[in-house]
């Protein structure tokens, strides 16, 4: 991608009112725009960084027998009164109505969706279990949307269901995707600590939150000393000067919710291999994709801008040439341009008229975790700095592209 073609370029100010880091710098280096609290538009390479976050979490999920698919955003009040959450949740639920006065709920999440599929699809033990998820779009009415990214009224999500025909499959499952999770957060770039919590309006019991350290994060979590097991402080009833308390944010939770508060409510019945009539055992699973990528920036930034760990980066280097020194040097830029896209690198290239000065500010707000230079000094040959380092090398194309595939 040539960077004057980009859409949009950086910007020197952050947004007026801003007080995170995420919401400074990928409002600035041009990730995401705000249309009004708690909206946002993923622009161009925001996109980049999220369908990276969702090809992670594909993997792994799919690695332990998950099938992906995709549920409707807009749901009929009937299937949301069977359990009873058109009442209990409508704080958190968007709710209207059609011309015909109809009443519908947007999404805020599926379990009901997925117990209609369930007890419309599922009849014997043989179809048990079943795991399957989506990546979309959840409505929630939060009262006071904050944090740039982090908590908004509309965003992106992955969620997970799965039905067991037993208790203990659903236990053992449930130790799966929660191992399956911590591989997702480690590719990513987390120190994650596990932290058991409360289950809001999903569940009456305790849930499991994945927790990232961040003095913006809204939750306080205890942590066990030399541990990665924390309680939120929301449930904690021990003795605090035991545990060590920190700032975190929430970046994935899991709900067990057995065979009642669902299945009980709405019929989620299968016949056993004795014919006998049972409740599935049900439990959902989620990760925030777009919120994953808010945390990932309030972990890795510094003054100058993002630092994004490799395995999410929009681009794999920021290339820049400085030919304001040297005529020549935007030849060879080309040059390198192609070659390193000809082998399948991603790269971003800075080839406008601009100084050396606004070009490295910009790929230091942007966050490439590789920045080449293409110069009068390198001559046929690239400077490659690391985004996280201040020192810088020369090497040969063929080096990079060794370095880089």
């Amino acid at each position: 991608m040539r960077y004057s073609q980009l859409f949009p370029k950086a910007k020197r100010e952050a947004p007026k009112g801003a007080v995170t880091a995420n919401h400074k710098l990928l409002v600035r280096a041009g990730f995401i725009d705000q249309l009004m609290a708690g909206s946002w538009t993923l622009l161009p390479m925001g996109w980049r960084v999220v369908t990276k976050i969702n090809t992670i979490i594909r993997e792994e999920l799919d690695a332990i027998g998950c099938q992906e698919m995709l549920m409707p955003l807009m749901h009929p009040k009937e299937i949301w009164n069977e359990t009873g959450r058109w009442e209990s949740a409508a704080e958190v639920m968007y709710q209207l109505k059609d011309s015909r006065k109809k009443e519908f709920a947007l999404s805020f999440t599926h379990e009901e969706i997925v117990m209609d599929l369930a007890r419309k699809h599922v009849t014997s033990y043989r179809d048990l279990p079943l795991a399957v998820y989506h990546f979309s779009t959840k409505f929630r009415n939060e009262t006071r949307p904050q944090g740039g990214i982090l908590r908004g009224r509309e965003f992106l999500m992955k969620d997970l269901y799965s039905l067991h025909a037993s208790e203990a499959d659903l236990v053992a499952f449930y130790e799966k995707v929660s191992e399956a999770y911590l591989q997702i957060f480690k590719r990513i770039g987390f120190d994650i600590y596990v932290t058991e919590a409360a289950g809001g309006v999903f569940t009456e019991g305790h849930t499991r939150e994945f927790q990232v350290l961040a003095e913006v994060g809204e939750d306080t979590i205890l942590i066990k000393p030399g541990t990665h097991e924390a309680y939120n402080k929301e449930i904690f009833a021990g003795e605090e000067t035991k545990f060590e308390a920190r700032r975190a944010i929430e970046v994935g939770n899991i709900f067990p919710f057995g065979d009642k508060k669902y299945a009980e409510k709405m019929g989620g019945y299968f016949r056993d291999k004795d014919g006998v009539k049972k409740l599935m055992h049900f439990a959902s699973y989620g990760i925030g994709t777009t919120r994953v990528m808010g945390a990932v920036v309030e972990v890795y930034h510094d003054d100058k801008g993002i630092i994004w760990p490799e395995s999410v980066a929009p681009y794999q280097v920021h290339l820049v040439t400085l030919e304001n020194q040297e005529p020549g040097s935007r030849k060879q830029g080309e040059k390198v341009y192609t070659l390193l896209s000809g082998a399948g690198i991603e790269v971003l290239y800075d080839e406008t008229q601009r100084s050396a000065g606004e070009k490295f500010a910009d790929a230091d707000l942007i966050g490439i975790p590789v920045r080449l230079v293409v110069s009068d000094k390198t001559r046929d040959r690239v400077e490659w700095k690391n985004r996280d380092e201040e020192g810088t090398e020369i090497l040969e194309v063929d080096e990079v592209i060794r370095r880089l595939v």
